[in-house]
């Protein structure tokens, strides 16, 4: 089975100095990487609203440099610190991406992300057609 990796313009430096590519194709699969809502200059916005927002613009970049779209979502898990204080709000934000029919989903609490201060981490399985 080969293995295509998907690294945009956004996450060549990621990959370069962390070794991880933002996606891998294989067996008719996208497995993406978690996806962090930091602005463009890396800072983390001040609202949890902006920073799902943006979490999720992230994955869409991976999705769109795969050739795929949100709609090709099948599996997403989030990684949440402060859970329940902001899981309506990223069930309001996520409304705005996918659609019925809607993909499995698994949100965790957690302590911590890689960005100090970052409030969710996306990460999804998509099908390649």
């Amino acid at each position: 089975m080969t293995i295509e990796t998907i690294v945009p313009e956004s996450g060549k430096s990621a990959y370069k100095h962390f070794h991880f590519s933002q996606a891998v194709k294989s067996g008719g699969l996208l497995v993406c990487s978690g996806q962090i809502g930091t602005k463009p200059d890396h800072t983390l916005p001040e609202t949890a609203e902006e920073e799902f927002r943006n979490a999720w613009a992230a994955v869409g970049v991976v999705l769109k440099a795969a050739g795929l779209g949100f709609e090709d979502i099948i599996e997403y898990t989030s990684f949440h610190v402060g859970l329940s204080q902001h899981i309506r709000t990223f069930m309001k934000v996520r409304d705005e991406v996918l659609h019925e029919p809607w993909p499995a989903w698994t949100a965790i609490g957690i302590t911590e992300l890689a960005v100090p201060g970052a409030r969710v981490e996306i990460r999804v399985l998509a099908r390649v057609l």
